[in-house]
Formats: C-alpha cells, structure tokens, sequence
C-alpha cells in the first residue's frame, strides 16, 4: 500500500475520533449545559466527518485502487497527490478552528477571513484529487 494511501487513511481515522468527540460535546452540552462553547460545533462535526474521515477515506482508495494511469506513472502524478493531501488537510484544520471562532465575531473579522480561506484550500485540494485521479477512470 502507498504511503500517501496509507496517510489519507489513517488521517481519516484520526478524523473520524475528532468527530465522534466533537458529536460527544454537542450531546453533554444539550443535557448538562456545560461551560463548553458550542457556537459553530456542528458545523465542525460535519466537516470532521465528511471531509476528514469520508473525503480522506475514500481519496486514500482510490489513489490506491483505481486502475493504473500509466507503467511509469501508475498512481499519476505523486506531487498532486500530495497537494491534495496538504491542502485538504490545512483547508479543514484552518475550518476547524475558524469556524466556532467566525460565528460568534463580526462578519468580516480575521476568523471570516480564515474560514474563506479553509474553504478554499478544500476546493483546491479536491481538484487536484480529480485532476489526478481523472484520467485513472477508463475502459479495460
């Protein structure tokens, strides 16, 4: 198995525990009103798992799985595959954190500005998975 495979793999898993701990939270916070500021928890719950754990899981098996591009190039290119690593991952931390903070701050604010940016570090990352993976989808 690839490294990269193996990395959006496991980072997926990694994701998948932060979702299930933010879903957590969410739940002690209805039923025991805790000190825990949940402005923008649901939103990071989702992103957690959709693009953390979903998004990770299935690029990681893809890249893996799906039929070769070429005998030199089986994967296509190993440095999209790692922009689409990178930029997905700091995309969905920068929501992470941005996202609680930008909901309760003026519109506007720096956290705004970061979401903005999250956001389109995800966009980016996720086309240069089908910009690499594309050309993978073919006939026998």
């Amino acid at each position: 198995m690839p490294l990269l495979t193996r990395l959006f793999i496991k980072t997926g898993f990694v994701y998948f525990v932060l979702a299930l701990v933010v879903g957590l939270l969410m739940a002690v916070q209805a039923v025991w009103k805790l000190a825990i500021p949940s402005a923008g928890l649901f939103p990071v719950y989702v992103h957690l798992l959709v693009v953390g754990w979903l998004t990770m899981l299935i690029i990681g098996v893809a890249f893996w799985m799906f039929p070769k591009y070429t005998r030199e190039q089986p994967r296509g290119s190993e440095k999209l595959g790692w922009a689409s690593y990178f930029l997905l991952n700091i995309g969905l931390l920068l929501r992470v954190v941005s996202e609680p903070a930008s909901s309760v701050n003026a519109p506007g604010s720096l956290w705004g500005i970061l979401l903005a940016v999250g956001a389109l570090l995800q966009w980016m990352g996720g086309m240069a998975f089908v910009g690499n993976t594309w050309w993978r989808v073919k006939e026998k």
